[in-house]
């Protein structure tokens, strides 16, 4: 049997219908349309993008993207449940909006509640949508991802021989996952190489966050996530360093590389830590719009900072990265970000299940977005033909150049280019 395209049209306008006709009816707000029936749960998606996405949609734009979902995943709409057709409906309606926004299942929403928890199981790689197709932002530390060897801008196509091709995010991520010490293979695209497959063995990822230690006179602390208490472990680490290192103490090199971002809370309190005043970033929604402000004190006492990007710096590591060069507190070295300038939120659909919906842009003290990414002051390529941490030596030449102690013996002296206030030049 083929497609009733008139049927299925009124079917999810009856559902939208419903559900607006009922907030007007009660002015009860979202919940129209009895729980019973597994159309209701478009209508709760519908309502929620409608009141809460980031910017207004067409509803018949939004409608015939949920039809065609449907008629994509099951050209036979007999060999379907109700409930795949309205999944497939509300996956393809939201990936209309955009590449973050996506409905989860309750084991996906589990999971992803899990990840900002900073413990979850899986690879331990954090993947976005691009094009259609899975994209590795950024793989996180000591994980089974990043011991593979996947780096940002993989794509995965394949998972156990199973396409990716027109799977929603979240889908997606829920196949990459699976029980601590099972095998997954994967195929990667990488550009420049031939596809190319990889077996990953899955763990329970317990990420941490914030490791730090002495580099001669200078702190290094790398924050590879922005999970719960990222803020908490950062002012343990600077206070850790300045015991260890004592009046030598020079200044920090944050690295933020192959950081996929977190809790926006977080990006906050970590540029807090490091501004005396000003704007750390703002966001704008179609329902709020926040401002957040640095309170006074500077744990780093207002000590030199270079922060080390990438292209697997994303979102809230831009909002860090972003606010404490706007504001002239650091340096940024490396190269340009990620760009991911969105903010989404997590909404309970009452079944254990939930939508990721964005509904904010955030911007920079600057009044500019990240879309396209944060240029480095110093960019500075990495270099895979060479021995060592190129980025890194210049990171740690750029801080002790703004603590006025020059190089350090043993270490490679920058050229006349290599000042670390802002600057165009490029390290190869």
């Amino acid at each position: 049997m083929g497609w009733p395209w008139p049927a299925c049209l009124r079917w999810l306008r009856r559902a939208a219908a419903d559900q607006i006709a009922y907030e007007i009816d009660t002015g009860r707000g979202p919940g129209a349309v009895s729980a019973e029936t597994d159309v209701s749960l478009f209508a709760r998606v519908y309502d929620r993008v409608r009141q809460d996405y980031v910017r207004e949609v067409d509803d018949a734009v939004l409608v015939r993207a949920a039809v065609n979902g449907m008629h994509e995943a099951y050209p036979d709409p007999d060999a379907a449940t109700d409930r795949e057709l309205v999944e497939a409906a509300i996956q393809s309606m939201l990936q209309s909006l955009d590449p973050h926004s996506a409905y989860l299942d309750q084991a996906a929403y589990l999971a992803t509640r899990q990840v900002t928890k900073g413990s979850f199981g899986g690879l331990g790689v954090e993947v976005t949508m691009n094009n259609g197709a899975v994209q590795v932002v950024s793989p996180l530390d000591d994980t089974p991802a990043s011991r593979a060897g996947l780096v940002s801008g993989d794509l995965i196509t394949h998972a156990d021989g199973k396409s990716l091709e027109g799977l929603s995010l979240a889908d997606s991520v829920f196949l990459l996952r699976g029980e601590p010490g099972s095998p997954i293979t994967l195929t990667i695209a990488r550009e420049g190489h031939t596809p190319f497959d990889v077996t990953v063995v899955r763990e329970i990822i317990r990420v941490q966050t914030v490791r730090w230690r002495e580099e001669g006179d200078v702190g290094y602390i790398r924050i590879s996530g922005f999970s719960r208490n990222v803020s908490v472990e950062l002012r343990d680490a600077i206070e850790a360093l300045e015991v260890q290192i004592g009046p030598r103490l020079a200044g920090y090199v944050i690295d933020l590389r192959s950081n996929p971002g977190g809790l926006l809370d977080q990006s906050v309190e970590v540029s807090d830590l490091f501004l005396e005043e000003g704007l750390i970033v703002y966001t704008r929604g179609r329902n709020d719009s926040m401002d957040f402000f640095a309170r006074r004190g500077d744990i780093a006492d207002g000590k030199p900072m270079v922060i080390l990007i990438d292209g697997g710096s994303a979102s809230a590591s831009e909002i860090v990265a972003g606010a404490l060069q706007v504001q002239g507190r650091a340096v940024l070295v490396g190269t340009k970000s990620f760009g991911k300038g969105s903010v989404q939120t997590l909404f309970p659909m009452g079944e254990g299940d939930g939508l990721k919906l964005t509904v904010a842009l955030y911007y920079t003290p600057s009044g500019r977005t990240v879309d396209g990414g944060i240029a480095p002051d110093l960019a500075v390529e990495s270099d895979p033909d060479r021995d060592g941490d190129e980025q890194l030596e210049r990171a740690l030449e750029t801080l002790l150049r703004l603590a006025g102690r020059g190089p350090k013996v043993g270490m490679a002296p920058a050229n006349d280019n290599g000042a670390a206030a802002a600057g165009t030049a490029v390290a190869r």
